[in-house]
């Protein structure tokens, strides 16, 4: 009996508040190709407030704020895993193995605990970004992804090492990936695509 070999892929994530850009990326360090791109959904129309949850809890009872932010990360999670498990699937049709998952990670602040965020607006945008981040890194280890988490001011550098290539020839490459795709093809589909094409 024999296996099917399947080229591997990664995937590559772009967070914003309740939504993430996502790219596909399969080949190799020399011939990257994008395979698919997307936006991942994770808030609920039908839950008030799931787009900036902290946001909504900030002038909650701890104890009101800690249940509610319980409620949306339990929808955030379920829809950044259909998503990410349609994606998967649909990779997998197409003979490729998708291995990992890289998640742009915030370079702010964060908080020891639900009070200190709560207490700080900064700390509160910090928070409700990693909210989805943590969605999407669950779903993808649900799926069998192995995550890695790059900041973003960390990209290029890690990127360019992992690869072997100079910011230049990065960057003629994924303009010529943009080329082949066609748009959307901006900063959040260049920054997913890099951050996957590092992870081959």
């Amino acid at each position: 009996m024999t296996t099917e070999r399947r080229a591997a892929s990664a995937l590559g994530f772009s967070p914003h508040s309740g939504w993430a850009a996502v790219v596909v990326v399969g080949g190799d360090a020399d011939r990257p190709e994008v395979l698919a791109r997307s936006r991942v959904e994770m808030a609920d129309a039908g839950l008030e407030g799931s787009k900036q949850p902290y946001h909504a809890v900030e002038e909650l009872p701890l104890e009101e704020a800690e249940r509610r932010l319980a409620r949306f990360s339990a929808s955030a999670g379920e829809m950044a895993y259909d998503a990410i498990r349609a994606l998967v699937g649909e990779m997998r049709q197409k003979k490729s193995a998708p291995r990992a998952a890289g998640i742009l990670d915030s370079s702010g602040r964060t908080g020891d605990s639900l009070a200190a965020i709560l207490a700080s607006h900064a700390l509160i945008h910090t928070a409700d970004g990693n909210h989805f981040r943590e969605a999407l890194a669950r779903a993808c280890r649900r799926c069998d992804l192995e995550v890695v988490r790059v900041r973003q001011k960390d990209l290029a550098g890690r990127a360019a090492k992992a690869l072997g290539k100079s910011p230049a020839q990065i960057a003629a490459t994924l303009a010529a990936l943009g080329k082949v795709v066609g748009p959307p093809w901006g900063v959040d589909q260049k920054s997913a695509a890099l951050l996957a094409w590092s992870l081959l």
